[in-house]
């Protein structure tokens, strides 16, 4: 005699439409509900500020060379050697770059007032020490030192050492070497506008070294 189906097998097969429907239901719920987390996202970032950053050029500042003068300091000086110092400084700027006056320095010999030039060597003599000839970088009178009247005696191009003329203004090492070349190769200058013939000195610096030379 063939049995019936049982209860609890009529009671199962009921319940799997009911079992699947539910979790398919939870499963559209759950995709609906991601998409709409990824939709708020978007839309908060599309909403969100934007901070724009933008990048200024540095600028670099150059000094003209026209705005500064270099410097050669030595002798009775604390911190002996080459200084930029802006146009229009003086002697006094040089000496406070230089680290001030050494403990024997001849004070008395500079002139502190004294505008700087460009290229010049500045050499501070000290004391009992005689400046060298022509001195008057720093001193009170001028290139070429003073003469019996109290003026500045002017540097003959022709017996002046190099020495005597890097004391003039703009006369460093290599263009006081270029002065004496010039005089032994030409038979010395019978002029001061011969320095034109010297490379390196055009007409402005002649015109700065009219009245300190001679011939």
């Amino acid at each position: 005699m063939t049995a019936g189906p049982r209860a609890d097998d009529a009671v199962t097969d009921a319940a799997s439409p009911r079992r699947r429907l539910g979790l398919g239901a939870a499963v559209v719920l759950l995709i609906g509900a991601l998409g709409v987390t990824v939709a708020i996202g978007i839309v908060r970032g599309a909403m969100s500020p934007v901070e724009d950053v933008v990048i200024e050029p540095t600028t670099v500042a150059t000094t003209p060379a026209a705005a500064a003068v270099h410097v050669h300091v030595s002798g009775a000086v604390r911190m002996p050697g080459l200084y930029v110092l802006p146009a229009g400084a003086r002697v006094v700027d040089a000496i406070a770059a230089a680290g001030g006056f050494a403990g024997d320095a001849d004070r008395d010999a500079v002139n502190l007032a004294r505008p700087l030039d460009d290229g010049e060597q500045l050499p501070v003599a000290r004391e009992g020490e005689a400046p060298p000839p022509g001195q008057a970088a720093v001193g009170g009178a001028g290139p070429g030192g003073a003469g019996s009247d109290g003026e500045a005696a002017p540097i003959d191009l022709n017996t002046a050492d190099a020495a005597q003329l890097e004391t003039l203004p703009r006369i460093g090492p290599a263009l006081a070497e270029r002065i004496i070349a010039w005089r032994d190769d030409n038979g010395g200058f019978t002029s001061v506008e011969d320095l034109l013939a010297v490379p390196g000195i055009g007409d402005k610096m002649l015109e700065s070294l009219r009245d300190l030379v001679t011939v």
